[in-house]
């Protein structure tokens, strides 16, 4: 079983908060929008990163991380990426893709709202896990953990943080 700690667009802010959680996790999932690699590299002194780049990511970044990153966790398949839209109404750049070839676990950020839902009709996850930075309109910074165990996702938990004003 692997514990998983989901976040995305820190924009360039990393917190005692958040480094409390990635402790606690086997792994950390970063969906983009990073901002400053120094949210990156914190994360790495400490577990295991797996991250996509996001739309306002600066050349460092993307040179460290790809725009998408479809990897399998236990018996898993994963498809991280930034932009990638919801059930019904997915991202032109992924579309055709995920109808042909869809994960069971189909990860995205950008929107800054905190989503998780079934695609029923292609048989997989979805999940965005809010912004855990203080830029953007959301008032409620966010992240999510979870396990992945075999084939099963379980025990998901929605982790949030004070008023970011």
């Amino acid at each position: 079983m692997i514990k998983i700690l989901l976040l995305s667009d820190t924009h360039s802010y990393i917190d005692d908060d958040i480094l409390k959680y990635v402790k606690d996790a086997d792994e950390v999932w970063h969906a983009g929008d990073i901002g400053d690699i120094a949210v990156t590299d914190a994360i790495k002194q400490l577990k295991p990163l797996r991250a996509v780049y996001g739309n306002i990511d600066n050349t460092t970044i993307r040179s460290e991380f790809p725009e998408h990153n479809r990897f399998m966790c236990e018996a898993v398949d994963v498809w991280m990426t930034h932009i990638g839209g919801y059930p019904k109404a997915y991202d032109m750049r992924v579309k055709q893709t995920i109808k042909t070839n869809p994960p069971k676990l189909f990860i995205c950020g950008h929107s800054h709202i905190l989503k998780v839902m079934p695609d029923k009709q292609l048989g997989l996850l979805h999940m965005n896990p809010g912004a855990a930075g203080k830029h953007g309109f959301h008032k409620v910074r966010t992240m999510l953990r979870f396990t992945i165990d075999g084939a099963k996702i379980d025990n998901l938990e929605v982790i949030e943080f004070s008023k970011r004003y």
